[in-house]
């Protein structure tokens, strides 16, 4: 069964209402620039409130290891996502959390730059020069045919919609699908109904 991870929460509606669609992690964006941005006093709130089966996890970009750690204190965090030019030694320095790395794809996957990275996951994102996450745009699905025998969970992310959810998971085949802004009515504001089909459409891609 393909996992959902909802990305980019900013406010306790729409967490709840990602969590009743059926969702199995939540985001919370800890990147200033992003239009998603939460404070983390905010998300540590909302957190509170999240049942403990809901993963929650945390995206840095270019984060101090002070800065992230005190982060993740604070909000209770499972996993912390690396979105921006982290070496892998900083991806070491955080025992007591998985770690899931994030790469941009452009027009092919460099597997031997991943293996640099002795992470929990990757993450795969479409390249968008002026944009770090959230894009809303697909790479070529075919680069990502041969990563399982990466034999980490893999997250799939950029321009995934409930119409072509199906066609993505049958070329990349991932664990995880994180979704964004095909799911809002305006950055940092779901669209309940969107959230709810595209669970559902997940979902019935394991039939």
């Amino acid at each position: 069964m393909v996992k959902v991870k909802i990305c980019g929460i900013t406010n306790l509606e729409d967490a709840l209402n990602s969590v009743k669609a059926g969702c199995n992690a939540l985001g919370f964006v800890f990147y200033r620039k992003s239009p998603r941005y939460i404070t983390p006093e905010k998300a540590s709130r909302i957190i509170k409130h999240i049942p403990a089966h809901i993963l929650k996890i945390g995206v840095f970009v270019d984060t101090k290891e002070k800065t992230i750690k005190r982060i993740a204190k604070l909000c209770n965090l499972d996993m912390l996502q690396f979105h921006g030019n982290e070496s892998p030694q900083l991806c070491k320095k955080f025992k007591g959390y998985k770690i899931i790395k994030a790469f941009r794809v452009k027009d092919k996957i460099e597997l031997k730059n991943l293996l640099n990275y002795k992470t929990f996951a990757y993450l795969f994102d479409t390249f968008v020069k002026s944009k770090i996450g959230g894009t809303g745009k697909k790479f070529n699905w075919t680069l990502g045919r041969h990563l399982k025998g990466l034999r980490k969970p893999i997250f799939l992310s950029g321009g995934l919609n409930a119409k072509n959810i199906r066609e993505a998971v049958k070329q990349v085949q991932p664990d995880w699908i994180d979704v964004s802004s095909s799911i809002e009515t305006k950055p940092g504001k779901k669209d309940h109904k969107k959230v709810k089909e595209f669970v559902a459409a997940v979902k019935k891609t394991a039939l």
